[in-house]
């Protein structure tokens, strides 16, 4: 029987998956989302003579824990098999480029154009690399557009998931194609929303002088106050978020298949998953000479 051939990297219609997670890295990924759910979400368990104000002052614990954690999920995936430096040298790339990325929507209308990026390079990475990635991005804008404040390390989760999440979609040799770009733009667009809803979490259980109808009530039954939470955000974050979603999607759209490409043949040299294998013609051509020569 004719042995099957090896698949050839350098082959463009050899596809590569997204790195998969192994034991690790989901033990490492958990507990980040525990902390995060945590940060997010504890005034909303808080008593009403709380210091709900404290929520601001969140910021340097987490980011001292969250710096340790985008390590941990990089050595936990190495430790699981499947990428080398050139894999880790990717994600820096990448980031770099969706920092710079960001400035040039300047927040107008909630444009930022560095959002599509991540729904490709978490598509093609991988939910661990993807996580570290959104997290690094959004640091490394913080730093070039002048936007470090005790929100930043809140924004580092939201992006981790937001890319993470566009890593963990239908597996690709499930959906090619114009499927497979439809997907990750309807993904982008509700993620988008996502994303914002999330931050306003943040925002919203610090921010005095608001309505009655749409503020926190620090101590108030949960379902209450998440009620007056979703007033809030069709109150003052809908259209902002309306802006990011459809960039997003029209940015995948029209640039994602070209992109897509470009990351997964970039993803095919970084070696992702690579197996060791033989020729099994070769090696038979190659007994005799080994007989031979001993």
């Amino acid at each position: 029987m004719t042995p099957r051939p090896a698949p050839r990297p350098d082959r463009p219609d050899h596809r590569v998956r997204p790195l998969r997670l192994g034991p690790r890295s989901v033990a490492a990924l958990a507990l980040i989302g525990l902390i995060g759910a945590a940060a997010f979400g504890w005034p909303l368990l808080a008593d009403a003579d709380a210091a709900v104000t404290d929520h601001a002052q969140d910021a340097p614990w987490l980011f001292a824990a969250l710096l340790p954690l985008l390590v941990a999920v990089v050595v936990a995936t190495i430790s699981d098999g499947g990428i080398d430096a050139k894999a880790v040298a990717m994600v820096g790339v990448l980031a770099a480029a969706g920092a710079a990325l960001r400035p040039l929507g300047a927040g107008t209308a909630g444009l930022e154009p560095m959002f599509f990026l991540m729904v490709l390079s978490g598509r093609a990475l991988g939910p661990a690399l993807g996580f570290v990635l959104g997290s690094v991005t959004m640091f490394a804008s913080a730093l070039l557009t002048g936007g470090v404040g005790p929100w930043m390390p809140f924004q580092m989760l939201a992006m981790g998931w937001f890319t993470m999440a566009a890593g963990l979609l239908p597996a690709p040799g499930r959906l090619r194609g114009r499927g497979e770009v439809l997907l990750l733009a309807g993904y982008g667009f509700a993620a988008a929303f996502a994303y914002g809803t999330v931050m306003n979490l943040y925002g919203w259980t610090i921010v005095p002088g608001l309505a009655s109808g749409v503020s926190f009530h620090p101590g108030a039954p949960v379902h209450e106050n998440l009620v007056r939470f979703g007033a809030y955000v069709l109150a003052t974050s809908l259209g902002w978020d309306l802006g990011r979603a459809a960039l997003t999607a029209v940015l995948t759209l029209t640039v994602g298949p070209t992109l897509l490409k470009a990351l997964r043949r970039a993803t095919r040299r970084a070696a992702f998953e690579a197996q060791v294998t033989f020729d099994a013609s070769q090696t038979a051509h190659e007994a005799p000479k080994t007989a031979q020569n001993g």
